[in-house]
């Protein structure tokens, strides 16, 4: 509580950085106030002598839930929260459909924010996010990248996430860049095991080594959508009710450019042989969070939609934000799938969880709610509850006109794809953990704990770094080698304070058992990336088809996958 006029100081006794960060936002959709404020050090939130009486909820970008309220009494200021305001359309990219793409990266003025100028940002094909490619499963695909970006952006890589393909077209991190100047083809063929895959909803992204986190914030995203014909005979949402969401936070300057959050952050050092990074961004503290949430690069866009069926395709494609995204109205989003394929059944949620990477296909009814206007939003979970680390936003408004014919349905089954019998063995287990020169390091087998004591952000002694079985990233060592045409079960544990988003790639992945019990309705069908709050163990299971090779398995937290959070697996014959 707080006197009008008065000031509020912060004291962080915490080994972790934190941020007061407001839930109200201005006009232009920017926070009342948001401080950060590293661990050891106190601040002053400026500002506050000018807001209106009122209540003024709080919360942590990089941690939150933790979250508080602010009592303004007796303020005479002239700062008020100002609702969000749905002035601009969503755009929905254009659909790419040929066996062959040609797409340069390059920059480009994109329209972000709606008033000010345009935002530049790097591109795939001058948009972003890049164009949709749709494609039908089973029939080759091949997409030219062609490096149009300035020279001192470097060499990039492009990654299919999700998909099944060889380790040359899979987007390695540190061989076969494309070069400024240059270009790559990557080919996709959508098969697996000589099938053509399952309808899916993947996204392709930039891959680099140490610059993933940097070159997404950029604007290297896109998504790409397989088609099952088979799919045609269920009746589902289709056309212009069938609508891919990608959903992305980013944080912009006066002039609507985007700011540079990794700018004098972080550094890499090496130590003994292994890399770990030293800064005021360093791990545990490193988290890219936007003040902006955007759904297909457009802040708080609203889209008009008859009062029928539709196909939400939804993408989380935040470096760190997860979202438990569900209407305003309270009515019911049906899941239907993941982003790998349909689920046995439909599952009927309130809410969906997403952390960074995930995916769900959902159905929404719009029928009886003609003249209204809808909000899609971000809710987090009450605390002690799976989700209660989401972010809370307003995310896009759906407009709701007048009903139409509409012969979609939603079956009570669905095909489905066949999952791969888990063995009882775990041939593999990857503990995901901190690790690096922390004074109180112990915990976890040897690695460093959480608590820094660093100072407010000063260097650590010999750096910290996000570890999978206790090591930093190294692209030269091999951590596993699976055999092709073999099943294996791999455990995945979190062993750090820090809930974490595990992606594989290669592989049809199954979810076996979560923390030793069946896996919720929602995860029984095909994954790639998992949820895995601190202590939380998660059994998967899939079959190497195919390919032979180098493949990674990482942290999709962009910044912990920059920072050591990835290992290499082979497949080998």
């Amino acid at each position: 509580m707080l006197a009008g006029g008065g000031t509020l100081t912060l004291v962080n006794r915490d080994t972790f950085d934190h941020t007061v960060t407001s839930v109200a936002t201005d006009a232009q959709g920017a926070p009342l106030f948001d401080v950060r404020v590293p661990a050891g050090t106190v601040a002053t939130i400026t500002g506050v002598s000018g807001l209106a009486a009122g209540s003024y909820p709080f919360f942590c970008r990089f941690h939150p839930r933790m979250r508080g309220e602010l009592v303004v009494e007796g303020g005479a200021g002239p700062v008020t929260p100002e609702p969000v305001s749905f002035d601009q359309p969503l755009v929905v990219p254009d659909r790419v459909r040929g066996a062959r793409v040609t797409l340069a990266m390059r920059q480009a003025r994109v329209r972000m924010l709606p008033t000010g100028p345009r935002t530049r940002m790097w591109t795939y094909g001058g948009s972003y996010p890049g164009p949709t490619i749709v494609r039908p499963g089973g029939r080759e695909t091949s997409v030219r990248f062609v490096h149009r970006l300035p020279r001192k952006a470097g060499a990039m890589t492009v990654h299919l996430h999700g998909d099944h393909h060889a380790p040359e077209h899979d987007g390695q991190p540190t061989t076969q860049l494309v070069r400024p100047g240059q270009s790559r083809t990557y080919e996709y063929p959508l098969t697996y095991g000589g099938l053509p895959e399952p309808s899916s909803f993947f996204f392709y992204h930039d891959h680099r080594m140490d610059r993933t986190a940097r070159n997404n914030w950029r604007g290297l995203q896109g998504m790409f959508v397989v088609e099952d014909e088979d799919e045609r005979r269920l009746r589902l949402p289709s056309g212009r009710r069938d609508v891919p969401l990608m959903v992305s936070d980013r944080s912009f300057r006066a002039d609507n450019s985007l700011t540079d959050p990794f700018a004098g952050g972080v550094r890499m050092v090496g130590h003994d042989g292994a890399m770990s990074w030293v800064g005021p961004k360093a791990p545990p503290d490193d988290a890219t969070v936007g003040t902006h949430v955007l759904v297909n690069g457009r802040y708080a866009p609203y889209l008009p939609v008859s009062a029928t069926r539709y196909r939400l395709r939804l993408l989380n494609a935040s470096h760190f934000s997860a979202y438990s995204f569900g209407l305003s109205d309270g009515r019911p989003l049906v899941q239907i799938g993941t982003g790998n394929g349909l689920l046995p059944r439909p599952v009927v949620r309130d809410r969906v969880l997403l952390g960074p990477a995930q995916r769900a296909d959902v159905v929404v009814d719009f029928h009886g709610a003609t003249g209204q206007d809808l909000v899609l939003d971000s809710v987090p979970a009450p605390l002690g509850e799976s989700g209660d680390d989401a972010r809370q936003a307003v995310v896009m408004q759906f407009r709701v006109g007048a009903e139409e014919r509409d012969t979609s349905r939603v079956p009570a089954q669905l095909p489905s794809p066949d999952l791969v019998r888990a063995p009882a063995r775990v041939s593999k287990r990857w503990t995901f953990d901190l690790g690096g020169a922390h004074p109180d390091a112990g915990h976890g087998g040897g690695q460093a704990g959480h608590g820094a004591g660093h100072g407010g952000g000063a260097d650590r002694p010999r750096g910290t770094f996000w570890s999978v079985n206790g090591h930093a990233f190294d692209p030269t060592r091999i951590d596993h080698r699976p055999r092709l045409g073999t099943t294996e079960r791999w455990r995945l544990r979190n062993t750090s304070d820090m809930t974490h988003y595990v992606h594989i790639h290669a592989e049809q992945w199954r979810t076996v058992r979560r923390n030793g019990k069946p896996p919720p309705p929602w995860e029984r069908g095909l994954e790639d990336t998992w949820r895995l709050e601190p202590g939380e163990v998660v059994d998967v299971a899939a079959r190497f088809e195919d390919y032979t090779g180098p493949f990674m398995i990482h942290c999709h937290m962009l910044d912990h996958e920059d920072h050591g959070m990835m290992a290499r697996f082979d497949v080998v014959r």
